[in-house]
């Protein structure tokens, strides 16, 4: 039976970023980007395109890109602003370096300078870019410059800090002078669904992009839709010099910003209907239907929509290395459900636009739960219950921390934010929608 509230989810921010480099390195025409998100995340990738060359026009449903031309006349050096957005700075540094002849100043602010993209700037001077730090190296604010573009290597990255690293080579690698050969090194590797993602918008703007495993002890072509995970070591990318070629792409419904809806049909009295998600989808966080499954959550399809019913809920261990956005929202579930749950593989949560993992200990303590933090998670146990307590939460200006502490509010406790102006980073419309929901 379907519910009576229902929503429909905004547009991915991944997909977003990933469609608008790849409609702006094709070549040859126009590209229509349909069902963009746009946030200020977007927005800063888009004011970094249009700095390189491309052009954007807005449309009814979506934007028009025309690719940055071929013979593009830029200042002695350009500058990108990023913001907040370390998606933008690790896929933009990659794809400057590709264009001959350019230097990008790349700066931002908040915690951006405090986000390391020294992995990638290793592998992109191992094929022919030049780094110059203005502060810390290793950090922004930097300048990038690369005389004659990339050359075709055989480059190690490791995907320790951010999956982002690789998808960003990836993006760039097809405007290189020959073959690019990336081997993942490292101990372990966080977020692949990403770079699944990053391989189906290539995908569909033109490039192939083969990916190898060990077999038999030699390296065998195997299919990148099939791969469920990254084993240093044990995976090879190629990438030939292609043109990204212009196409009509529609971005799908973001799982990462669903994730809050989905946690609040579970203390809503009659649930929720999620629309605009993609059954299917490539998108790491897709595991919070999963995850809260497993907690207890009563959640299924019907046809092309996601029904959440109230749910008792339960203590889970999980890792979610591969899902580590995710991890406030399970958190704040967690606190609501009986029993400990034990969050792992989520080390990296520490150089987001927050260290998430002190935030979301902070946080979520102050509603009487108790949260311990070891080297790569956390540890929650239960708070008393909340239903007519207040709870002043604190933001650090982090979008996912806002998004999910206003779960508190749908399983009944008053909530006030420092800054609720923060979600404007990936859904500007999210306290609008948030409304719609309440009881």
């Amino acid at each position: 039976m379907y519910n009576q509230r229902s929503v429909v989810v905004p547009p991915s921010k991944s997909i977003s970023h990933r469609a608008l480099i790849c409609a702006s390195l094709a070549r040859g025409g126009e590209s229509n980007v349909n069902n963009p998100l746009s946030s200020e995340d977007t927005l800063c990738t888009r004011r970094c395109l249009e700095a390189l060359g491309a052009r954007f026009l807005d449309t009814q449903g979506g934007v028009k890109v025309r690719g940055i031309p071929y013979h593009m006349r830029y200042p002695s050096v350009v500058e990108m602003d990023v913001g907040e957005s370390g998606t933008t700075c690790r896929l933009i540094t990659p794809v400057v370096a590709a264009l001959e002849g350019v230097c990008a100043r790349i700066y931002g602010r908040g915690r951006m300078h405090k986000r390391p993209v020294d992995e990638l700037a290793m592998a992109l001077e191992g094929m022919g870019s030049q780094f110059t730090w203005e502060g810390r190296p290793g950090y922004p604010p930097y300048v990038v410059c690369s005389k004659e573009g990339l050359a075709g290597r055989k480059i190690g990255i490791s995907l320790e800090k951010s999956s982002q690293f690789l998808s960003g080579l990836l993006l760039a690698s097809p405007l290189a002078k020959g073959v690019v050969e990336i081997e993942i090194t490292g101990e372990k590797v966080v977020s692949w669904p990403y770079v699944g993602l990053t391989l189906e918008v290539m995908e569909a703007f033109g490039v192939e992009v083969k990916v190898f495993t060990p077999q038999g002890g030699e390296w065998k072509r195997a299919c990148w839709r099939e791969v469920r995970d990254i084993i240093p070591g044990e995976v090879l990318f190629r990438v030939e010099p292609t043109l990204y070629l212009p196409c009509d792409f529609f971005v799908e419904g973001d799982w990462s910003n669903a994730s809050y809806f989905v946690a609040a049909g579970l203390f809503l009295r009659e649930g929720l209907t999620i629309k605009g998600l993609k059954r299917n989808s490539l998108q790491g966080d897709r595991a919070i239907v999963d995850i809260l499954k497993g907690m207890g959550g009563e959640i299924h399809w019907v046809e092309e929509d996601l029904v959440i019913s109230p749910s008792r809920l339960r203590g889970i261990e999980v890792n979610m290395a591969h899902c580590p956005d995710l991890v406030p929202t399970v958190a704040v579930v967690a606190s609501l459900a009986e029993g400990d749950t034990t969050i792992r593989g989520v080390a990296h949560l520490t150089i987001k636009e927050s260290n998430r993992l002190l935030a979301v200990a902070r946080e979520v303590e102050k509603t009487g739960a108790h949260v311990r933090i070891f080297e790569d998670g956390l540890i929650i146990s239960p708070a008393p219950p909340i239903k007519g307590r207040v709870f002043n939460f604190s933001t650090y200006s982090d979008h996912r921390m806002a998004m999910s502490l206003s779960i508190y509010e749908i399983a009944g406790a008053r909530v006030t934010l420092d800054d609720i102006g923060c979600v404007a980073k990936s859904f500007p419309d999210f306290f609008k929608v948030w409304d719609s929901i309440r009881c």
